[in-house]
């Protein structure tokens, strides 16, 4: 990303942060993010608009002659202009609910999807008007500005703001773009369908195409299928694919993955997910003999191998899956650790990434990213890698994986599972057969297999080293001896014998 864009980002954010209003950051997203997605259909109308008016033929009022350049057909009470000279009125709030109204009657795929926020009394202190002159000069929906696809990065950046400011489990709709991109790059998703089951704001779907762009391939072989519980991270998600042109499916509405499974017959090249941890709640005891626990029912308690099953019940016969884990499915004991085995004895555990905390913004535990493989190249081994002393902290709170380090985990994973060039790294990565792992009752902390990173070799001889050291420790003990000696004597002086 550019400076240019990322100055953009923050001036933006620092803007529309200051006009919150006393309003929580939860309710304040959609405000904001909504008047961003008015803006980018608006520019791609306007933009259609005046190519149709200078051909002059009379169709800059026909409805088809948009809906074939695949651009939304925005209604004069929703376009920008309109918006902009009714700023300032009183009733601005109003004018912003319809304009989502009359859009979503004119367009069928985003009928249920927009926020009608804005007439709600609980939000009259954000200055809407001034929200509005924000945007106004930034034009997002143009055909250059969606080449370089300049609203998405704006939008995933104030996901990524919105996220890193709401309270404890206020992220949960947004996973971190560099443990996304960890997992596009391991499973490369060229074509085919892609699912994530617990899709949020649609993250796993926008690294996928740009993983697809950025090696020139073509986005339109890749097949999207999403699920979201929750109704308005599941706006965002469609939102989110909108403004990227992305043709997803991501069911007529929002549904809970295991109770109203949505893709029941859908069978999946690629399925990347990052499933809520350690879910308590999550209705086993209606679903005791589902058709997905083909390796044991889950437990009541806790919904990660729930979780994993499902995703492996959607692989295709050449699927492969990445999954955001918390650290302690890998090696839960009980019904969890039974599913383990069997997953194990199955030969589809691929890899076991070990990854550092803090790269979430709500929560600062580490995770581990599974790599489940119907069709593992390397049969009867699973990789190890240790990434926990990867990244960089970008403020006191948060870490990020930089460029180099994706690709030097990407780049691990790739050799082994091709046996080209792959070497065993102490403290970094383990190439473990299944007899190692059965050794260590099936836990698949990466920590037991990888074993300690060896010191750099400084050239100095082992006997001259342990010669120096003994000598150093001997005049550090004698040193500590005489500070002893006098502390008593000190003491002794003020009447505090020892």
């Amino acid at each position: 990303m550019s400076s240019n864009i990322k100055d953009l980002e923050k001036t933006l954010w620092a803007a529309a942060d200051k006009m919150i209003g006393g309003i929580p950051v939860s309710q304040y997203k959609f405000i904001v993010l909504g008047i961003i997605f008015l803006k980018y259909i608006s520019d791609s109308f306007e933009e259609r608009y005046q190519q149709l008016k200078a051909e002059g033929l009379g169709f800059e009022e026909d409805r088809d002659a948009y809906i074939e350049s695949n651009v939304f057909w925005v209604p004069e009470t929703a376009r920008w202009q309109y918006l902009v000279e009714h700023a300032k009125d009183y009733n601005i709030g109003e004018i912003l609910d319809k304009a989502m109204d009359d859009i979503e009657n004119e367009n069928a795929s985003l009928k249920g999807v927009l926020f009608k926020v804005y007439n709600d009394p609980d939000n009259r202190n954000v200055n809407l008007g001034e929200i509005i002159d924000l945007f106004t000069n930034i034009k997002v929906g143009t055909k250059e500005a969606v080449e370089k696809d300049l609203l998405g990065r704006i939008y995933e950046y104030f996901l990524g703001e919105f996220a890193a400011h709401e309270l404890q489990k206020g992220g949960e709709f947004y996973t971190p773009a560099c443990l996304v991109r960890t997992m596009v790059e391991i499973l490369e998703p060229y074509e085919g369908r892609v699912y994530d089951p617990a899709c949020g704001s649609g993250g796993m779907f926008v690294q996928s195409l740009k993983f697809i762009q950025q090696h020139q391939g073509n986005v339109h072989n890749l097949s999207i299928y999403g699920q979201e519980k929750n109704p308005t991270t599941w706006k965002l998600a469609k939102m989110n694919l909108a403004i990227r042109s992305i043709d997803g499916n991501l069911g007529k509405f929002a549904a809970d993955t295991f109770t109203e499974d949505l893709h029941k017959d859908l069978k999946a090249d690629f399925v990347m997910a990052n499933p809520p941890f350690n879910l308590s709640d999550w209705g086993q005891e209606k679903l005791l003999n589902d058709y997905r626990w083909e390796y044991g029912t889950p437990p009541k308690g806790n919904a990660n191998y729930a979780w994993i099953e499902h995703m492996v019940s959607k692989l295709s016969q050449n699927g492969k899956a990445a999954i955001i884990l918390a650290n302690g499915s890998l090696s839960a004991s009980g019904q969890e650790a039974e599913i383990r085995k069997k997953l194990i004895e199955a030969d589809l555990v691929d890899c076991i990434l070990s990854m550092p905390a803090n790269l979430f913004y709500t929560v600062t535990v580490p995770c581990s990213i599974w790599i489940l493989n119907r069709n593992k190249k390397q049969k009867g081994c699973t990789l190890f890698i240790n990434a926990n002393d990867m990244g960089t902290m970008v403020t006191r709170k948060l870490r990020e994986l930089s460029d180099d380090d994706i690709t030097k985990i990407a780049e691990t994973y790739h050799a082994h599972a091709s046996n080209d060039g792959y070497e065993d790294v102490a403290g970094f990565c383990k190439k473990a057969t299944l007899d190692d792992i059965k050794a260590n009752d099936c836990v698949l902390t990466p920590g037991r297999y990888v074993g300690f990173k060896e010191d750099e070799d400084d050239g100095e001889p082992f006997e001259e080293k342990m010669k120096r050291l003994t000598s150093e420790l001997s005049e550090q003990m004698k040193k500590s001896a005489k500070l002893d000696t006098e502390i008593k004597e000190v003491l002794g002086e003020i009447g505090y014998g020892i």
